[in-house]
């Protein structure tokens, strides 16, 4: 039996198992993801997973809908990143520390309010999904010649499309003098919420149906409000400031996160640039179907 063969029965026997984020204990009880991403919760498989009427569902039933509706797709996109990593390592092909800081802060940027926990498990998830999208663009380029004359000159045209210019991510109270201010002060420092106060105290009547969120916001932001960035650059992250004078009345805000900026030399995002480049003048797609034929690969579902 050949390697791959058996990685690919490994495969499906691990796709039997947990089905796609679910896995067996010793108790026959089963930990599935909780459909926000931030853990898992426990059920007996032996009882149904969902009932209409008199009707029931089981968990078997439930386990041999997702195998065949999703195994041959689940177990390709494993095999593909399994493909990709090899050839990454044969080619000596690695992804620059600062280019997944980069992607990883645009899609921060994207997202609302996280705990840490949802965050790290976010940015574990990003992580491979940036090495394998950007290894598998060299990849699939690497024979794809392009001049570096047209290689600097895309760049010296987007190069400010690369970088990532530092964000906070704010929310805001503002009321119309100190006295009021002071005493949504004392209400934080009693476990008061901070978007709760907001939707009963703030003046802003755009934000405060949203507890005070204003989102991330760029430093060089004409929108970002006076003031609000010299304070925040002195708190910690998840901390509301002092009071202080704003253009619309007294403001507190609260500091969620802070992403700094990343910027890039030619000779860091050269490679990038080139596979990006060539993908367009190629007209590829970014599929790692091509470097299949690069490995011996058989699995259960070849015909």
């Amino acid at each position: 039996m050949s390697k791959k063969l058996l990685l690919g029965i490994i495969i499906v026997l691990v796709i039997t198992n947990i089905a796609s984020l679910l896995f067996w204990n010793k108790e026959e009880t089963v930990g599935i993801d909780d459909g926000a991403g931030t853990g898992t919760r426990e059920i007996n498989s032996k009882e149904p997973v969902a009932s209409i009427d008199d009707e029931e569902i089981s968990y078997q039933d439930w386990m041999e809908a997702l195998r065949s509706t999703h195994g041959e797709k689940q177990m390709k996109m494993m095999i593909d990143r399994a493909v990709v990593k090899q050839l990454a390592e044969e080619n000596n092909i690695e992804v620059h520390d600062k280019v997944i800081e980069r992607e990883i802060a645009l899609l921060t940027s994207m997202q609302g309010v996280m705990k840490e926990e949802e965050f790290a498990k976010k940015q574990e998830k990003w992580r491979e999904e940036i090495i394998y999208r950007y290894q598998l663009e060299q990849l699939l380029t690497m024979d794809t010649q392009i001049s570096e004359e047209e290689i600097q000159t895309y760049y010296n045209e987007y190069k400010n499309q690369y970088d990532f210019t530092a964000s906070m991510q704010l929310s805001h109270i503002i009321v119309q003098n100190f006295d009021t201010a002071e005493k949504v002060i004392k209400e934080l420092g009693d476990g008061a919420s901070f978007d709760l106060l907001a939707q009963e105290y703030s003046l802003d009547e755009e934000s405060k149906k949203d507890g005070g969120y204003l989102g991330f916001i760029k430093t060089t932001s004409q929108f970002f409000p006076n003031g609000y960035e010299e304070v925040a650059m002195e708190m910690e992250e998840d901390s509301y400031s002092e009071a202080f004078a704003a253009d619309n009345g007294i403001a507190i805000i609260y500091l969620h996160r802070k992403l700094p900026s990343i910027e890039f030399t030619y000779g860091e995002i050269k490679a990038y640039v080139k596979s990006e480049l060539a993908l367009h003048e190629t007209d590829q797609s970014l599929t790692a179907n091509p470097l299949w034929e690069k490995l011996d690969i058989e699995w259960l579902y070849d015909e």
